[in-house]
């Protein structure tokens, strides 16, 4: 028995939130100021933000599948 279709959006919608900070709080770690052209801080941020979205919802989109096909292996051994 499989989840619901809400329960799967719950729990999509969570876990990109989730691997969305993670990435976010692992970006921090970077020095990139040397990079950075001195006052274009909002494009650095808006930088920093997009790199998180995109390496956080790639991160998130693994693991969801990662469990929908470890959930899909009972039909395997059937």
């Amino acid at each position: 028995m499989g989840l619901l279709n809400g329960e799967q959006a719950v729990i999509a919608i969570l876990a990109n939130i989730f691997f969305i900070g993670i990435a976010f709080y692992a970006l921090q770690s970077l020095m990139v100021d040397k990079f950075i052209k001195k006052n274009h801080v909002f494009q650095a941020q808006l930088f920093y933000i997009l790199a998180s979205i995109m390496i956080g919802s790639s991160v998130a989109n693994f693991f969801l599948n990662l469990t929908a096909w470890s959930s899909q292996l009972q039909y395997l051994f059937n």
